[in-house]
């Protein structure tokens, strides 16, 4: 089964109801008069030209949503987002956030984090389906739905509550995907039938009601919207939704294919049509020679990339917009490489000397190139034969921890990090092309042997990441041209789900929670940065990773590799990217009775026998607890995350996929995955 894209002042909002009164229309017209109306309601909206009046709670709720949206023909969604600054989060210093990059788009992120607030809530007494029950929100009288107003169908997810703040005033509640949703399209989200703690049902509030009820109110900016709301109530009602017990409605769009990926393919396509049949300059700057027991030589250098951000490209800057609106050159960027090659490469190892394949290496959190001399992969390396080169992914490296701090104070400039992390993706397809062109690195000595021959088979080219490199290598194998399989070591994607399930958020958060002492705000900070986020790693582009491939790209298959009870990255993001790309899982997943789920990898196609030819998701045991199932880390035991990438079986299993002729073996005789830690 593929589920996928084929299918510091807090803001408030104060809504009073003065008085509600049902008046007479006379005669026995049953539809509430020739007005349309049922009636009428007294409301005092604060705000109403800035803040939603539907969720009193705060200026922007619920979000996303197309009150922040507008018109716009010039955009292939139709509309363009307008947040204006004034709703948006607000940090220690009164300063709200810039919303004008935001308003580039032309619709919400594709795995939309849906938030809003409900008083009271209780939200298993309602029936409402937990990330331990996604199928259940598909249920013909489920109490939340989310629908896909263009093709009519339910979107599987599921809802929870902010468990993180103290108060139950600031625990926003999320209603999260199972799968992306369709770029371009219109979506309706719809509660109904909640009830509290007590089993007694909760009433919506007043504006919703008065849209709901057919009340006319005197306040021309609720009226303005009735149209579109009318509009909602159909669409739900032909999804078998009637308007009659709703608690709260309405729609959002999702940015288009083309705005959320027009500025990388853009940049791809300049700098290749510029280098033309060119090998990028590089220089070698270090070789250090048996370096150890497996790896032969270690190899540091530079290569020049086409600088697409104002400046020097240095961690801050932005995107450098030509009058197309479409980044442009700006000059070169020196970007930092390095590469290990095998003693299984070279005369003098346990074998012959065979080329060795050639794979990108993508870091970690935060991290550098220098991770490509992790032990794990120096024995994949020495194993089977890769030379692996790695650069730092520009706008999440070690250079970039700086920028990160200044941005979690004021998240006025999250799109610098946005914009960096496109040019580094760029930094990524660049070093591919040095590893199998002619006058690459295999026209240097230091990627020769003794003889002088070449120690890269150049013939293909893979990508193999962890952690991050999972995350965005997603991202960077969606726009690669060179590669067309690639692993994805301790994968997900959509880090406003990913982050407050991360024990790495918790350094983080000292510097972010201090910044942005509304709790409510916090969550609504990190789903807008999602919007923007999407350009730079697989949330943006998972629709596009394998078999519907974006413009001048061939299509992909993927390996997930998944550490089951991972305390980093969050495996239900790794089994959201799994639906949306129509990867199938290998089974038995894991042994009988680790799972709380009712039907554990719901929505997954399963494996049915070996060698499997497509794109696969593999969980790795090595008895980590199960995770929480709340939007909060596993703490408990050792922390999984580096065993897969550790053992020799997962290796192997890496090894046969990444081939031109690569396949999905079964590394666990036909049984779950265990990984053994060296």
């Amino acid at each position: 089964m593929r589920i996928s894209s084929k299918r510091s002042s807090r803001l408030r909002l104060g809504i009073l109801a003065l008085a509600v009164g049902l008046v007479a229309c006379g005669g026995d017209d049953d539809d509430g008069g020739g007005d349309g109306f049922n009636g009428s309601i007294d409301l005092v909206v604060d705000r109403p030209d800035t803040c939603n009046p539907v969720d009193m709670r705060h200026c922007m709720l619920p979000f996303p949503s197309d009150f922040f949206s507008v018109e716009d023909e010039s955009m292939d969604s139709g509309r363009r987002v307008s947040i204006p600054r004034e709703a948006a989060p607000t940090n220690v210093d009164g300063v709200q956030v810039d919303t004008t990059e935001w308003n580039r788009n032309d619709g919400f992120s594709p795995g939309s984090q849906i938030i809003t607030y409900i008083d009271g809530v209780d939200l298993e007494a309602s029936g409402a389906s937990p990330i331990t029950d996604i199928a259940r929100s598909l249920d013909e009288d489920a109490p939340v739905v989310l629908i896909d107003a263009d093709s009519g169908e339910r979107v599987p997810h599921w809802v929870e509550i902010d468990d993180r703040p103290e108060e139950a005033i600031d625990r926003a509640v999320y209603l999260r995907p199972a799968v992306n949703l369709l770029e371009g399209h219109r979506h309706i989200v719809a509660f109904r039938n909640l009830v509290d703690q007590d089993g007694a049902p909760i009433d919506a509030a007043d504006v919703f009601r008065a849209y709901r009820d057919r009340l006319e109110s005197d306040v021309p900016q609720v009226e303005a919207l009735r149209d579109r709301y009318e509009r909602v109530f159909d669409d739900l009602e032909r999804a078998g939704v009637e308007r009659e017990g709703l608690y709260l409605a309405w729609d959002f769009t999702v940015a288009s294919e083309r705005n959320l990926s027009e500025r990388v393919l853009h940049m791809r396509d300049d700098a290749f049509a510029m280098l033309g049949d060119d090998a990028p300059s590089f220089e070698v700057e270090l070789v250090e020679d048996d370096f150890d027991d497996r790896v032969a030589r270690r190899i540091r250098g530079t290569f020049e990339v086409p600088n697409y951000m104002t400046g020097s490209g240095e961690p801050g800057s932005r995107l450098n917009y030509g009058s197309d609106g479409l980044p442009e050159a700006n000059g070169t960027f020196s970007a930092d490489f390095r590469c290990i090659v095998p003693r299984s490469a070279l005369s003098g190892g346990d074998g012959p000397a065979v080329p060795a394949r050639a794979s990108l290496y993508g870091h970690g959190l935060l991290g550098s190139e220098g991770e490509v001399s992790a032990g794990n992969v120096r024995s994949m390396a020495n194993e089977h034969n890769f030379v692996f080169c790695a650069t730092k992914w520009a706008g999440m490296s070690e250079d970039d921890i700086g920028n990160a701090i200044q941005i979690l104070q004021d998240f006025s400039r999250f799109p610098t990090l946005a914009d960096r992390t496109q040019q580094g993706m760029i930094n990524f397809l660049f070093l591919g092309r040095l590893l199998i062109h002619e006058q690459g690195l295999s026209s240097h000595e230091a990627f020769q042997d003794d003889a002088g021959a070449g120690v890269i088979d150049r013939s293909e080219l893979y990508y193999d990441g962890n952690s991050q490199g999972g995350i965005m290598g997603g991202a960077l194998t969606a726009i690669a041209t060179d590669f067309t399989r690639a692993v994805l070591g301790v994968p997900g994607m959509n880090y406003s789900i990913l982050l407050q399930r991360s024990v790495d958020w918790d350094t983080y958060e000292l510097v972010y929670n201090p910044s942005y002492p509304d709790q409510l705000e916090r969550g609504l900070g990190i789903v807008l940065a999602q919007m923007l986020w999407d350009r730079g790693e697989a949330n943006g582009y998972a629709q596009h990773i394998t078999d519907d491939p974006l413009p001048g790209t061939p299509p992909h298959e993927v390996l997930l590799h998944v550490a089951y009870g991972d305390h980093q990255v969050a495996p239900a993001t790794a089994e959201i990217e799994a639906r949306t790309i129509g990867a199938a899982i290998h089974w038995p997943a894991v042994a009988d009775g680790r799972l709380p789920d009712v039907e554990p990898y719901w929505g997954i196609e399963r494996i049915g026998g070996y060698p499997y030819t497509g794109s696969a998701l593999v969980i790795w045991d090595s008895g980590a607890p199960t995770p929480p199932l709340i939007n909060r880390p596993p703490r408990e035991g050792d922390d999984p995350h580096g065993d897969p990438r550790s053992d020799p079986d997962a290796r192997e299993q890496k090894s046969e996929f990444l081939r031109s002729d690569g396949v999905v073996v079964d590394v666990c005789d036909g049984l779950p995955c265990i990984a053994d830690r060296e």
